[in-house]
């Protein structure tokens, strides 16, 4: 079984916006993280136009489905702002500065901070966000669901050990 940061990097590549660059990595993406084939399977066959399109429905409309993992704590209230600056101080302190055009908080920014450096404390931090993601996921019937299943797979249920 492939390691957790190979899952990590593979699954924050699932959960971005399925343009040609993604496509052209779905062979790899299946071969290196066989937990994700669920979904690379049904990206594979799906036509590209109605996999973005299913992508923008699933998460750009409403906040039901937030990849920013603090908008499930904060919502959009001035908490927020500091759990944000906690996140980029965390990659600083890892020797890594967020330069990317999402906030510091969007889940595939965070898998794969987790799968350069092998640290998953900001998952096991947002684990229950995770959870709520994927059982709104799950209800929703999406296969962006099953992306999640394998994340908090690899997350232990209790909260041993990590820093609030």
């Amino acid at each position: 079984m492939p390691s957790f940061e190979v899952l990590y990097q593979a699954a924050a590549l699932c959960l971005t916006y399925p343009d040609d660059d993604f496509r052209a990595r779905l062979p790899l993406l299946r071969e290196a993280a066989p937990q994700l084939r669920e979904f690379t399977d049904h990206a594979a066959v799906t036509p590209p136009d109605e996999l973005a399109a299913h992508y923008v429905q699933v998460f750009d409309f409403k906040n039901r489905h937030s990849l920013y993992l603090t908008w499930w704590l904060d919502g959009d209230t001035r908490r927020r702002g500091m759990s944000l600056l906690r996140f980029k101080e965390v990659y600083r302190a890892h020797g890594l500065e967020f330069t990317g055009e999402e906030l510091p908080d969007f889940l595939p920014a965070v898998l794969e901070f987790a799968a350069r450096t092998g640290e998953n404390d900001l998952l096991l931090e947002h684990r229950e966000c995770l959870e709520q993601l994927r059982s709104r996921l799950t209800d929703f019937g999406t296969p962006y669901a099953s992306v999640l299943d394998a994340v908090c797979a690899t997350l232990p249920t209790e909260r041993t050990g990590v820093r609030p």
